[in-house]
């Protein structure tokens, strides 16, 4: 799909502030409200923006340890692939995953509220995952920087 100036600007408006009223939205953007209304559905329709959400301050909620942790499964066949990504889906604390190049096979991007309580979930859960052969932890020490906004060039 072709972007102009005009879905670009809606889109970094959006990703700043999504609860942002479409009258305001349209004069942010310099549309007026019908054309910028019908962009934002347009683009929600072909899958461009995906959601709205909420975002939470992990701190504040006491969920101050992330925890980076490689995985290396004992096969790479296609089914033994969906197991276990299909297995990831279910463990909350998951909050992200990402295949990877290289000798590991899996990103995975962790949220707890302590390390005793990534003790367990690494016990209990994660080295059961199926055909799980090494994980490997890291613990982030500060969070530098954190943004959901993608980077949206203006041409």
């Amino acid at each position: 799909m072709k972007f102009d100036k005009f879905d670009r600007e809606i889109l970094r408006v959006l990703q700043k502030d999504a609860t942002v009223s479409m009258a305001e939205l349209s004069q942010k953007v310099g549309l007026s409200h019908t054309p910028c209304w019908r962009r934002v559905k347009r683009m929600e329709a072909e899958g461009i923006i995906k959601q709205k959400v909420t975002l939470l301050d992990n701190k504040k909620l006491n969920l101050g340890v992330s925890v980076f942790i490689y995985v290396t499964l004992k096969n790479h066949d296609g089914d033994s692939l969906n197991d276990f990504e299909d297995s990831v889906q279910n463990i909350d604390e998951i909050v992200e995953c990402h295949t990877t190049s290289g000798d590991k096979d899996y990103l995975l991007k962790v949220i707890v509220e302590s390390i005793e309580e990534y003790e367990h979930l690494l016990k209990s859960k994660l080295t059961h995952l199926p055909l799980v052969d090494h994980l490997s932890s890291t613990f982030a020490l500060k969070q530098v920087k954190n943004t959901t906004e993608l980077p949206i060039k203006s041409q």
